[in-house]
């Protein structure tokens, strides 16, 4: 398979390139597209052969379910069995954005596409390349991260390509993403409503606007914890896994540092290239290391999550043997990029201390 690739203005797309993208979709085809948190590859929802292929091309686990993706809000009724008065509210101030609601699903929604469940997880992404190609296709769009399973989550056209070129139909390629971590999923058929995995929008958010909210104890974890049912993506199975052997050190900034340069030391000993993965305030602290990158200021947790991804990605392309990344602070979005780096890490977490 070929795979086209179709640039795009990001905010006012050719609608014949969309209409081009609809139809590949439309015909059962896979089309990885641009939205506010990562790419994402796309499937029409109510095609059990497209939710197949799609699978297939990402080399996804088929108890791993998608989130459904609407061009509108009163798309979601026919995909639920009902909307609670507090999904209408959180629908009305934080869609189009990066918040995914579970709700009970409806017959209308194939067994495939929910990997068996009786809830669907339902988003409207703040991008108007995603929303135009949702509403030109006529159909919800599942759309998992653009990527080989596993991988870092790409946040460039680019990075779709170094994984699923000749696996999938068309790229639309609209240049980098803003937030650069997924979307938070909220599950609103429990009470209170609780955070599956964290990210674009933050739990001090929901929290301020929903009153009571749980976080569940996987969004949280140190360690592996054993999973039986997947409700929401990123939650079970390998996730965001660059290529090297990748440890986290978390604790006081200083602490964190001191204990990378010892790790950084003794891995150079030992004949591996070594990448560190630092902020602004860290990065000129590391010696004789190999490569050196710089997430951002710890000041700017939005840039910090921005740049995740792209950087892990580098290091592939650096050929690093070994990253040993700084633990982020849990507040804000900093809570999705410390899941993701967890998760990337295989939970090999080491804790600093003064």
């Amino acid at each position: 398979m070929n795979t086209l690739v179709l640039k795009v203005n990001p905010e006012a797309p050719d609608a014949k390139k969309i209409r081009f993208a609809a139809d590949i979709i439309r015909r059962g085809g896979l089309v990885a597209f641009p939205t506010e948190t990562v790419y994402g590859l796309g499937a029409d929802a109510l095609n059990p052969k497209a939710i197949l292929a799609l699978f297939e091309a990402k080399k996804r686990p088929l108890d791993n379910p998608p989130i459904v993706h609407v061009g509108k809000i009163e798309d979601v009724y026919a995909l639920v069995e009902e909307v609670p008065e507090k999904a209408q509210r959180l629908m009305e101030v934080f869609w189009p954005g990066p918040l995914t609601l579970i709700f009970k699903r409806s017959k209308l929604v194939p067994d495939v596409t929910v990997a068996g469940l009786d809830t669907v997880a339902i988003r409207m992404p703040g991008h108007n390349v995603a929303l135009a190609l949702i509403r030109e296709s006529n159909c919800p769009i599942a759309a998992p991260s653009a990527n080989l399973a596993g991988r870092p989550s790409p946040t460039t056209a680019q990075h779709v390509l170094d994984d699923l070129a000749g696996r999938i139909d068309a790229v639309l390629d609209a240049g980098p993403t803003k937030i650069g971590v997924e979307s938070t999923v909220l599950d609103i058929t429990v009470d209170p409503p609780q955070i599956l995995r964290p990210g674009g929008i933050s739990y001090e958010v929901l929290k301020d606007f929903l009153g009571k909210i749980d976080i569940n104890p996987v969004a949280v974890a140190n360690k592996e914890l054993p999973i039986n049912e997947v409700r929401s993506p990123g939650v079970k199975h390998k996730h965001y896994a660059p290529k090297a052997e990748m440890f986290l050190v978390e604790g006081p900034v200083m602490a964190i540092v001191e204990k990378i340069n010892e790790l950084l030391r003794d891995f150079k000993n030992r004949g591996f290239k070594v990448g560190v993965l630092a902020t602004d305030e860290t990065a000129a602290y590391y010696h004789d290391v190999d490569v050196v990158k710089s997430l951002g200021s710890r000041n700017n947790l939005t840039e910090i999550a921005r740049n995740l991804f792209r950087l892990l990605r580098e290091f592939d392309s650096n050929g690093v043997d070994v990253i040993l990344a700084e633990g982020i602070p849990a507040r804000g979005v900093g809570l999705a990029v410390l899941n993701r780096l967890r998760k990337a890490s295989g939970y090999k977490i080491l804790k600093a201390t003064n």
